[in-house]
């Protein structure tokens, strides 16, 4: 009697491998006959890709979304997206919990890894308030793009509306409207505000949602201090997002001021509106108002940093995230007043998530140079394009300097890869590598002191 051989995955593996499934699965579909929109099969590469980007939340596309896929090749994408935002262990845990089937312990551990929270308790409550936010805020915002696109577009801006609310939500970048993104819509406030609000309250995070909700709830007639009572980790991810959003926003006005190729013929305002956007949408929403290729060396610098800092954890950003920067910052200002521990808020931050900052910023930037010197040895770009390409793909943004379309199978190879490492996040590569089982240290080696710095 042969005996069954079990492969027994780790959470962070199972997670791992459920995406790559998901970007198989959509790839096959999308290089179906049926998926384009001129009934002929796409070439598999750009099946592979576009199902990586949108699975992936980040929007870079070698072939325009809007025209080269047929309704149904739309709704794949479309699904893909909200698989990539929500993340598949939340979608298939949402099937469960619909079905009254029971989420077991394996089940309570996957959630527990694919939302990084520290306990196992509450899980379906949990998955259902995930679930309903997200379709509230994703249905409020197709309801006030629809004032703008049925009147434009008739009834097929009600699709359009549906696309872009939860591509906006998922901070995913992709649209039906045109090849140029939403240039168009430039000087309209109304597709500006919604946008930018979908892009931030799918980036912020869950968790910073349920916080401020509790603290409203439970403030009784104290809402102004309801920013005191928050947790430490919505008290950094709310800081560090409004900050990142203030300076990007001031640092491209006047960058792009008088640029005569993105923004210098605008009216004040119209500058002001098109420079928060390019600050809000770097933060791995993809979408663009002005062309990217166009903006100042300064303004490109800018949006590289904030594409490589991203949203806030346990949301639909990418990036390293708004909290490990904070605690990056403040640890090394601690190190320099010789501080023995690194205080936010005046909280300790614990040692853990100190290296746990320090390794996920490594790891990322390790991902980035290798990407880049690769994208530079198969490609003859500009070194500023090709650096934009490889952050955006890391950083799941999905905003391009109009190198994607151009890229060769090798390119489109490596920015495939790219998204993919960028979407389940450096560390969790680490730990799905790390098949070794933890020991623990009886003997400890002698230290000595080394120079550093």
């Amino acid at each position: 009697m042969k005996k069954k051989i079990r492969i027994n995955l780790s959470t962070t593996q199972t997670i791992m491998l459920s995406f790559l499934l998901a970007i198989l699965a959509g790839s096959f579909l999308l290089t179906l006959p049926v998926s384009a929109a001129n009934g002929r099969a796409i070439p598999y590469i750009d099946a592979l890709f576009t199902a990586t980007t949108s699975i992936c939340v980040t929007g870079l596309v070698t072939v325009p979304t809007f025209s080269t896929w047929s309704l149904f090749g739309q709704i794949v994408i479309l699904f893909l997206i909200q698989i990539g935002g929500l993340g598949v262990v939340t979608i298939m845990s949402g099937l469960m919990i619909s079905l009254h089937r029971r989420i077991g312990i394996k089940d309570r551990m996957l959630i527990q890894d694919a939302f990084n929270l520290n306990t196992l308790s509450g899980m379906v409550k949990f998955i259902n308030k995930v679930l309903l936010g997200t379709f509230i805020v994703e249905g409020v915002g197709a309801l006030l793009y629809m004032t703008v696109f049925v009147p434009e577009f008739g009834l097929e801006g009600v699709w359009i509306s549906i696309f872009n609310a939860v591509s906006a939500f998922c901070n995913a970048g992709m649209d039906i409207i045109s090849e140029s993104s939403l240039y168009a819509y430039v000087h309209n406030p109304l597709i500006n505000i919604v946008t930018m609000l979908l892009i931030v309250l799918g980036g912020i995070g869950y968790i910073v949602w349920w916080d401020i909700m509790n603290v409203l709830k439970n403030g009784k007639g104290q809402k102004w201090k309801c920013f005191s009572n928050l947790t430490l980790h919505s008290k950094i991810a709310l800081s560090m997002t409004g900050l990142l959003i203030l300076a990007g926003t001031a640092a491209i006005f006047i960058f792009e001021y008088n640029n005569p190729l993105t923004m210098g013929g605008f009216t004040f305002f119209e500058k002001l509106q098109a420079s928060l956007f390019q600050s809000v949408t770097t933060r791995t929403a993809g979408f663009a108002t002005i062309p990217q290729e166009n903006l100042t060396n300064a303004s490109a610098l800018v949006s590289l940093l904030l594409m490589f800092i991203g949203g806030s954890p346990v949301g639909t950003a990418g990036g390293v995230k708004t909290v490990t920067m904070a605690i990056l910052i403040v640890s090394a200002f601690a190190t320099m007043k010789s501080k023995a521990d690194a205080e936010l808020f005046h909280r300790t931050v614990s040692k853990q998530a100190v290296s746990k900052a320090v390794a996920v910023v490594s790891m990322a930037f390790i991902i980035l140079c290798t990407s880049t010197l690769l994208l530079s040895a198969v490609t003859d770009a500009d070194a500023l394009d090709i650096a934009y390409e490889t952050v955006s793909a890391a950083a799941t943004v999905g905003l391009t300097r109009n190198l994607t379309s151009g890229l060769n199978v090798f390119g489109k190879i490596i920015i495939i890869v790219t998204m993919y490492l960028g979407r389940v996040g450096p560390i969790s590569l680490m730990i799905a590598l790390n098949t070794k089982k933890e020991v623990k240290n009886i003997v400890k080696n002698p230290t000595e002191e080394i120079s550093v710095g």
